[in-house]
C-alpha cells in the first residue's frame, strides 16, 4: 500500500568555484570549505534516505589554484571536480557563467566526463536554437511515484563578461522568459508534482521587501521569476554569493554563497489526496561544514593533484626590492600603491600600449613580499582574466573615470569610505578602478558623476573625440560592472593567456623587480 505522506531531500551546492579540500590556498590555511567535506554529507543523507536529489547550480570547473594547475599541466585527465560529483552520483549540474572562462573545449570535456546531466535551457546552439550542452529539463521520479521537475537556466549576461572567443556561436537567451516558456511546458505536458528551478542568476530586489538592491540591468531576474511566473514550487539560485533562504509569492527561495562554506537542504513534505501527490510544506535551510570530516575518498582521490598543485604554488618565481605588501586596502585604491604600479606595468608590457587599466580585486590581497612564489600570485590574482587592448575615446575615458569614483564616500567625520553599494548584496571593490597613463584628480566632496576635476595624457587635456589605445581585462572590456561606456567598442588587441600566466612571464623576463609607483593620480575631499 502507498504511503500518504512523503517526504523529499533536495540537496544543493552552487558557485562552488573549484572548492575541493578544506584549505585557503593563498595561506594554506584550514577552512570550513569544499567538495571532500560535502561529499560526507550527501553520502550520509544518500543512506538515510532513498529520495534524495543532489544539484549544483553552476561555478563549478573555475576558481583555485587546484583547478588553474589542472588545467594548465592536467587537463587530459579526468576533471576533478566531475569526478567527484560522479562519485556523489549528482542528479544534474547547472551551467554557469565562469565554466565558460577557459573555452567552450574544456566545458565540453567536463560535460563529457559527467555521468549527469548539464542543463540550462537558455544556453542555445546559434544556428539551431536548441540547449547547447544538454536538455532544458530532467524528471525525477522517486519511490512513491513522485514526480519532480527540474528545469534550469543561467544569466543571459554572460556576453559582458566573456572572451568573444569563449562564446563564439553559442545564444544565451533571456534567462526570465525562457523560463517562463518552460515551466508552462513542463506543467502542461509532464503533470510534475513538485517543480524546482534552478537559476545561475541572483535576486535583484530584497526578497522581504521588493525594494531594488541593484541596477536592473538583467543579469539577475530572480525575484521577477517568483513574482511573474506560475509554476514554480521551489527557487535555486546563486551566482551573487549570498546566503538566502526566502519565499517570495509561495516560491521557496534559497542560495548557499560559495566555495562550499553553506549548502542548502530542502525538505518537500507531500500528502496523497484523491491520487494526487499535493505540496503541504516546504522547508529551505543553510548548513555548515563545520565539524563534518572530509570524506576518504574525495581525499585520496585528489592527492597526486593536490601535491602537484602545492609544489607547484611554492616555486619561487621572482624577487621585490623595496615594498609591494598591501597593510590597507582602502588607502592601496586612494593612493597609488606599488602592487597595483606593478600590475600596471606587467599590463603595459605585454600589450605595447601606455594607458592600463587594472584593480585591487578583493581585500584579502596582501600584494608580494621580497620572494614571490606562485601562491603569492594566484593568492592576489585569482580571476582567470585574459587582456584585451580597447580603442576608447576621450569621452569613453572620462566617463569610465566618473563611474569608478563613486566607490567612495564621506561618512559624517568627513573621511573617506568605500560606497555601501559596493558592499552588499555582495563586495564588488573589483569595479573600482585605477588608471596608468593618465593623469587625474577624484574630488569625493562632488556629486556622483561629476568628481572627476582634471584628467589629462602626457599633460594635455583628454581631447573629447581623439582615440586612445587601452589595456584592460576582459572581464572589463566587455562592459562587466556596467561599465557600458566599453561595450562595442573596437578591439585592436587580445591577449590570450590569463593573468596569471603574464605575471609569471613578467618575472621569468624581470627576475627581480623595483617597487616603485608612478603618482599620477589623486582622490582628495574639498577643495
Amino acid at each position: 500500500m502507498t504511503n500518504k505522506t512523503a517526504t523529499i531531500d533536495i540537496l544543493y551546492t552552487s558557485d562552488i568555484h573549484g572548492h575541493v579540500l578544506p584549505v585557503l590556498y593563498g595561506t594554506n590555511e584550514e577552512a570550513e570549505v569544499g567538495l571532500a567535506k560535502y561529499a560526507t554529507v550527501v553520502k550520509e543523507t544518500r543512506a538515510k534516505n532513498e529520495d534524495v536529489i543532489v544539484l549544483d547550480n553552476g561555478d563549478l570547473i573555475q576558481g583555485t589554484p587546484l583547478m588553474t594547475y589542472y588545467l594548465n599541466h592536467g587537463s587530459q585527465k579526468e576533471n576533478p571536480m566531475i569526478g567527484i560529483f560522479n562519485q556523489l552520483q549528482l542528479d544534474a549540474g547547472v551551467i554557469g557563467n565562469h565554466e565558460f572562462n577557459f573555452g567552450k573545449e574544456i566545458l565540453a570535456d567536463a560535460i563529457n566526463q559527467s555521468n549527469y546531466p548539464w542543463i540550462s535551457a537558455n544556453t542555445l546552439d546559434l544556428e539551431s536554437g536548441e540547449p547547447l550542452f544538454g536538455p532544458p529539463y530532467i524528471i525525477k521520479t522517486l519511490s512513491n511515484g513522485i514526480k519532480v521537475a527540474i528545469v534550469a537556466v543561467t544569466t543571459h549576461y554572460i556576453p559582458n563578461w566573456e572572451s568573444p572567443n569563449h562564446i563564439k556561436d553559442i545564444q544565451f537567451a533571456d534567462a526570465f522568459s525562457t523560463l517562463q516558456r518552460w515551466v508552462t511546458n513542463i506543467r502542461e505536458f509532464e503533470k510534475p508534482d513538485v517543480l524546482v528551478a534552478a537559476y545561475h542568476g541572483g535576486l535583484e530586489r530584497d526578497p522581504e521587501t521588493g525594494e531594488p538592491t541593484e541596477t536592473l540591468t538583467g543579469e539577475n531576474q530572480g525575484y521577477q521569476m517568483c513574482e511573474a511566473i506560475e509554476g514554480i514550487d521551489v527557487l535555486l539560485t546563486g551566482h551573487q554569493h549570498r546566503t538566502i533562504v526566502s519565499s517570495i509569492h509561495n516560491v521557496l527561495v534559497m542560495q548557499p554563497g560559495n566555495t562550499g562554506q553553506v549548502y542548502g537542504k530542502i525538505a518537500i513534505t507531500l500528502e496523497r489526496n484523491n491520487n494526487k501527490w499535493e505540496i503541504t510544506d516546504k522547508q529551505g535551510a543553510l548548513r555548515t561544514l563545520e565539524n563534518i570530516e572530509a570524506d576518504p575518498w574525495v581525499i585520496n582521490y585528489i592527492s597526486e593533484l593536490e601535491e602537484s598543485t602545492q609544489k607547484w604554488l611554492d616555486q619561487p618565481v621572482g624577487y621585490i626590492e623595496g615594498d609591494m605588501t598591501i597593510a590597507n586596502p582602502l588607502q592601496a585604491r586612494i593612493h597609488k600603491h606599488a602592487f597595483i604600479q606593478f600590475i600596471q606595468d606587467v599590463q603595459m608590457d605585454v600589450s605595447g600600449v601606455d594607458i592600463s587599466v587594472t584593480a585591487l580585486l578583493n581585500n584579502t590581497s596582501t600584494g608580494f613580499d621580497p620572494v614571490v612564489t606562485m601562491r603569492d600570485i594566484v593568492a592576489n590574482y585569482m580571476y582567470p582574466n585574459t587582456l584585451v587592448v580597447l580603442e576608447l575615446t576621450g569621452k569613453d575615458i572620462k566617463a569610465a573615470l566618473e563611474k569608478t569614483a563613486a566607490y567612495f564616500m564621506l561618512d559624517d567625520q568627513g573621511q573617506i569610505i568605500v560606497n555601501p553599494s559596493y558592499l552588499d548584496p555582495k563586495p564588488q571593490h573589483y569595479n573600482y578602478d585605477m588608471w596608468e597613463g593618465i593623469e587625474y584628480v577624484i574630488n569625493v566632496t562632488n556629486p556622483i558623476g561629476s568628481r572627476i576635476e582634471s584628467v589629462t595624457y602626457h599633460g594635455v587635456n583628454l581631447g573629447v573625440d581623439k582615440t586612445y589605445s587601452v589595456v584592460l581585462n576582459n572581464y572589463r572590456a566587455s562592459g562587466g560592472g556596467d561599465y557600458l561606456m566599453f561595450r562595442n567598442k573596437r578591439v585592436k588587441k587580445e591577449i590570450q593567456k590569463d593573468t596569471v600566466e603574464l605575471i609569471h612571464a613578467y618575472f621569468e623576463k624581470n627576475k627581480t623587480v623595483q617597487a616603485h609607483i608612478v603618482d599620477n593620480f589623486i582622490v582628495k575631499t574639498g577643495l
